[in-house]
């Protein structure tokens, strides 16, 4: 009772004034439903992405309860009401706090959802036009958090939707500040501009993707907090040394919890097994397990697995293998992983790196799971930090990131990896000094097929036309070589328990599938002394220029070979042919990669005469503009003379592109001039000619203002053709009188063959 009594003193119980309070019930509607529109994104924005309660919609009938409550006690001071809402607000603050110390990482939704609680409280009082302002804005802060994280073009309608009420909310906002009355537009006469405004809408529409498209994208400060889903509880026994993949239930239960990757066993759904012949899943790839059987045979159902947001395109790498069993591949060192811990409060975990002398590029990279997978981490290699919703992660000594629980659907988590550039130069002078370690388990090939693996190895690289010297030359010319002589076998029969892939490969199949060409390069550099493993992942996917993300699917995972060396680490080789020679990797510059990334999704649905005509004409554009850089650097390196002659012909051509200028303009202008009308036609060029003498018409005068006031600074013969001019324009526009267009344009001649001076000479 004395809050209330202290309420009812206080300003905030004093009455309102009445111009304050908006009567508008159109806007009043019209404002709740962009409040409704932006909780409904955020809902709809996150299904599927990151946890959002489906109990967020349960806002729209409350906030919506509220808004008539407040248009019944708009002019009522609500006394009560205001000390409830101040009240709830509090304790809706304490909850927010509380869920963002309990859940660490990605704050958008807890966030969004405390705005969302704070709406349908400040719905319950809102007898101002300003405070239907404040509800306006977090409608649009809304959207906008659900723009941050939609991942598909599901969001578009609900953006569009937004725009066409957000239009006539402004306006009805501006009506009121203007203090019209609701019948104040109905009685102004406007032209019907539906056309037009459909143009601007299309026109700005089109110059913000331009701009964004074209943007720079130049490297700066980088904020160190990336989307991550809420904590996960981490088992109790891990130790990293499980691969626990759901589609492998061999050796587990029917969760595939109990499956242990140093037990070596499982098959995929019963029918895949470890070891010998077998059909692979539908749905997961095979090779993400401690054993990697390539005697299996069959073909995956395309499905969405993840969507990747990131700064430079690559192989989502997952884990790799360092012993060849015959048919397939084994990790030797399974139980040899390292635990890495995060902070308590905070999501980011700092991982072990292998230091190196090459130069890097941080690139950083948000994965969002839309199915399950196992618990092995994408990522490009190398990663250094990682934001992910586990207390702890184990990495391998191959580099495999491993999570203590399955990656689940909707499942987000960000990583920042030191990406090596690839520099061929220093790559070719690294030599063959292997670490003991490297040479220990990267060089292992079977005794039986060594020999004849060696001998054909050295004689593809004889078939090479210029001697290769070093490792980065070879395995490129191998990789290269796979692609060429050999070829994909969708039929390919299953190899018996005497047969070994790769002598199967070479020497009787004369190919196989994808992955096998794979393990045949991996062997065919072991064999002659290059160190090799082979590493499974995830390609880049189809990249989506309208919402920025990689889209991944489960047939984008394949295998490929990793060679090391030394000082610089590993890098990739891709033998399958159809496939890039080597893996994307960060260029030198990618200020306009967004360009590039559009026009390669572009071209994907363009006829190829199109996209070669259109590649030849960049291309030609490319390299005039290099020679003509290259060129003016040769000029400034010759001194002040080549200075001198620089300027000089930098001058030249702003003339002649000036000049090419002024042609365009005039065509543009005279194409306009022709879908004119007769009359107004003479009338423009008319004032064109009077502009060009410097007496141009000002946007206040009307034309017969103008021509009067040409009677005091032009001559009278021309001055009077312009007042005929003017006034039968006005006769025709205003009155819909048909002229004389031959008496007028001889009165055109008139004004052209006596230019008119600036100024009389009895004014001078």
């Amino acid at each position: 009772m004395v809050a209330l009594r202290w309420l009812a003193s206080s300003p905030l119980a004093r009455p309102i004034p009445s111009q304050e309070i908006e009567d508008s019930l159109l806007l009043r509607v019209l404002v709740q439903t962009l409040v409704t529109l932006g909780i409904c994104s955020v809902v709809v924005a996150a299904a599927g992405v990151t946890q959002a309660s489906l109990w967020n919609l349960l806002a729209v009938p409350l906030s919506t309860l509220g808004a008539a409550f407040s248009w019944r006690q708009r002019r009522a001071r609500n006394i009560a009401v205001k000390f409830f809402i101040a009240i709830g607000m509090l304790m809706t603050l304490a909850v927010f706090f509380t869920r963002l110390i309990e859940q660490p990482g990605d704050t958008r939704i807890i966030l969004a959802e405390l705005l969302v609680q704070l709406q349908v409280l400040h719905s319950f009082d809102l007898p101002r036009r300003k405070d239907l302002g404040y509800s306006m804005m977090i409608g649009l802060i809304l959207l906008g958090v659900a723009a941050t994280i939609s991942q598909t073009l599901v969001f578009a309608p609900l953006l569009l939707l937004f725009l066409t009420v957000a239009v006539p909310v402004l306006g009805l906002d501006y009506q009121s500040r203007l203090g019209l009355g609701p019948g104040a537009w109905g009685e102004i006469k406007l032209r019907p501009a539906l056309g037009r405004f459909l143009a601007l809408v299309s026109l700005v529409i089109g110059l913000g993707l331009l701009i964004f498209l074209f943007l720079p994208r130049l490297p700066g400060y980088q904020i160190q907090n990336f989307p991550v889903s809420s904590v996960v509880d981490t088992p109790d026994n891990f130790s990293g040394e499980s691969i626990v993949n759901p589609a492998y239930t061999g050796n587990g239960d029917e969760d595939g919890e109990g499956f242990e990757a140093g037990e070596g066993g499982g098959t995929i759904q019963g029918s895949g097994p470890a070891q010998g012949p077998g059909v692979v899943d539908f749905n997961s790839y095979y090779g993400f397990n401690r054993q990697m059987n390539q005697n299996l045979r069959g073909t995956m159902t395309p499905q969405v697995v993840m969507r990747v947001r990131s700064q430079a395109p690559g192989f989502w790498r997952v884990l790799a293998f360092d012993t060849y069993t015959g048919q397939g591949w084994d990790i030797s060192r399974n139980d040899d992983t390292q635990r890495v811990q995060r902070w308590r409060f905070s999501a980011q975990m700092f991982l072990p790196m292998t230091p190196n002398l090459g130069r890097y590029r941080d690139i950083v990279q948000t994965y969002t799971l839309v199915s399950e997978l196992p618990n092995l981490i994408p990522a490009l290699y190398q990663p250094k930090e990682l934001y992910f919703p586990t207390r702890e992660v184990a990495i391998d000594p191959e580099g495999t990131l491993r999570s203590p629980v399955i990656l689940q659907e909707g499942m987000t988590y960000s990583v920042v990896s030191r990406v090596p550039y690839r520099d061929r130069t220093q790559l070719r002078q690294v030599g063959t000094l292997y670490p003991p370690g490297i040479r220990s388990h990267y060089l292992q090939v079977p005794e039986a097929v060594l020999e004849p693996v060696r001998a054909k190895t050295e004689e593809l690289l004889a078939t090479s036309p210029t001697p290769l010297n070093d490792p980065y030359e070879k395995s490129l010319y191998l990789t290269q070589t796979l692609k060429q002589r050999y070829s994909i076998q969708p039929d390919l029969p299953f190899f018996t328990d005497d047969q070994d892939l790769v002598e199967t490969f070479l020497f009787e199949t004369q190919g196989g599938y994808p992955d096998h060409f794979s393990t045949v390069l991996t062997i065919m550099l072991r064999s002659i002394g290059i160190p090799a493993r082979l590493v499974a992942g995830f390609g880049e996917g189809e990249f989506n220029p309208f919402t920025g993300f990689y889209v991944v699917r489960n047939t984008d995972a394949y295998a490929l070979t990793e060679v090391y060396f030394p000082q610089y680490g590993w890098f990739g080789f891709d033998p399958i042919p159809g496939h890039e020679l080597i893996p994307p990797s960060p260029k030198e510059s990618q200020t306009f990669s967004l360009v590039g990334q559009f026009w390669n999704w572009l071209a994907g649905w363009l006829p190829s005469p199109l996209v070669g005509l259109i590649d030849g004409l960049i291309t030609l554009f490319s390299d005039g503009l290099a020679y003509l850089v290259n060129s003016f650097t040769a000029l400034l390196n010759l001194g002040w003379i080549g200075i001198m002659v620089g300027i000089a012909v930098v001058t030249i051509l702003v003339f002649f592109a000036w000049l090419i200028f002024l042609g365009l303009r005039q065509g543009w202008r005279y194409r306009q001039l022709q879908r004119l009308e007769p009359t107004e036609r003479l009338y423009q060029q008319m004032l064109t000619w009077f502009d060009y003498r410097g007496l141009g018409k000002t946007p206040a005068e009307t034309p017969l203002e103008y021509g009067r006031r040409l009677y005091h600074q032009a001559q009278p013969q021309p001055a009077q053709a312009a007042n005929e001019i003017a006034h039968a324009y006005v006769r025709w526009r205003y009155g819909g009188e048909s002229q004389n267009l031959i008496y007028l344009r001889e009165k055109l001649k008139v004004i052209r063959q006596k230019p008119a001076r600036s100024l009389r000479s009895d004014q001078v």
